[in-house]
């Protein structure tokens, strides 16, 4: 894991020189330059790797309150007195040019927080109770967050649904999000909502009769008829009230019902073209034409895998997901292995963040979802996501080392 981390680090600190390079300041230790400071970044974050694991492996159990609750602090104070970048009010100043995101730090101290409870004696997850207290856990901090707003860091919360899945919670709920997603989808794209509604009434009377017309059945499909024709006719509410100007463009344009190419639309246009012209073995090194020639703007941070797609090519992009690939399926394998629920809940909730962060990312860049505006783990620039995922995985590293001991 460790071998896979470093090697993430490096591949990020190569594509944020040649996406950022500056000739005047060619050095990567140069601190007048991003990826000067992501190079003190990736050292500080080695150092706080090695800080974690000299640490008693109860420590994060036993903080993980105060890890939550200063989180929470934090992302009330950057209401106040943060600063404004992109449209969202979600840094926090720092001398020397930095900036603190609270929201970054808020997964890890989420994630600590949910191993804790539900690691708790007589806590399960189906239980209404303990379920209502593990929403209010996760959801809190989305709150907040949206306040901000920043939608992308919200959604990320959304993917711990996965932990509560392994932890017991019925299926049917992954099944209903996926649903409902797809059902905003068609109710956007189709422009017809009576076609929609009547679409669902054949399927639900499908399913009704080949069921022989079970009782039971019939009650499950009758609320969920109707939970599905009413999401369905709230959803241009929802589309014309509660999102943004910029987030409906966004959509419009994943959906193809708009297309606006020099507008809303030129990010993913020009990182789409910079991805398909690395081809196979990309442009190389510091030769990319849309990176050099800064088509495509958040190009170390957000798109920079656009960067990578473009001087790595296909085989570099490969290489890249594959280390994502078996850093989760060791993640996965080192979270079924554990005595403790609280390392097994956490590692969980590591893997659902970086998986969720990776495919987004990546999906936003290719113009398969709206873009949101979340960092490629370990990859894009930026101190606060460097430093929150660094400490996620050596946290993990140090409770894997205490695997056959009980942490409480």
């Amino acid at each position: 894991m460790v071998f896979i981390y470093l090697a993430l680090a490096f591949i990020g600190l190569l594509n944020i020189h040649s996406a950022m390079f500056d000739p005047k300041h060619p050095s990567f230790l140069d601190t007048n330059t991003d990826y000067g400071k992501q190079s003190i970044f990736i050292c500080v974050g080695g150092l706080v790797g090695i800080f974690i694991l000299l640490l008693d492996a109860r420590f994060f159990s036993t903080l993980a309150p105060f890890f939550y609750g200063f989180t929470v602090v934090l992302l009330m104070l950057v209401l106040v007195v943060g600063r404004n970048v992109g449209g969202n009010q979600a840094w926090i100043p720092l001398p020397g040019g930095f900036r603190l995101q609270p929201s970054e730090f808020a997964k890890l101290a989420t994630c600590l927080l949910l191993a804790r409870y539900l690691s708790g004696t007589n806590i399960k997850v189906t239980d209404t109770k303990s379920f209502l207290i593990t929403a209010a856990i996760i959801g809190f901090p989305m709150l907040l967050i949206m306040l901000q707003p920043d939608a992308g860091s919200t959604l990320v919360f959304s993917s711990l649904l996965f932990v509560l899945y392994r932890e017991g919670l019925s299926p049917y709920f992954l099944i209903i999000e996926g649903l409902f997603i797809t059902l905003f989808v068609l109710t956007l794209k189709l422009h017809n909502t009576t076609l929609l509604v009547g679409i669902l009434f054949g399927i639900a009377l499908l399913i009704v009769l080949l069921s022989r017309r079970n009782r039971k059945v019939m009650k499950v499909i009758g609320i969920g008829l109707a939970m599905c024709v009413a999401f369905v006719f709230s959803v241009n509410f929802l589309y014309t009230h509660v999102l943004k100007p910029h987030q409906k463009v966004r959509i419009d344009i994943v959906l193809g019902i708009t297309s606006d190419l020099k507008g809303k639309g030129y990010n993913v246009n020009q990182s789409k073209i910079a991805i398909g012209s690395g081809k196979m073995w990309g442009r190389g090194y510091m030769k990319g034409t849309q990176t050099k020639l800064a088509f495509v703007p958040e190009q170390g941070t957000d798109f920079i895998f656009c960067t990578i797609g473009e001087e790595w090519g296909f085989a570099g992009s490969f290489v890249m997901l594959g280390l994502y690939l078996l850093l989760l399926l060791r993640i996965i394998r080192i979270a079924e292995r554990q005595r403790s629920p609280f390392s097994r809940v956490y590692a969980y909730g590591v893997a659902s963040v970086i998986f969720f962060h990776v495919v987004i990312n990546i999906g936003m860049t290719t113009g398969i979802v709206p873009s949101i505006g979340i960092p490629l783990p370990l990859i894009s620039y930026g101190g606060s996501s460097f430093i929150t995922f660094t400490v996620m995985l050596f946290v993990l590293i140090k409770l894997d080392s205490n695997r056959m001991g009980y942490i409480y």
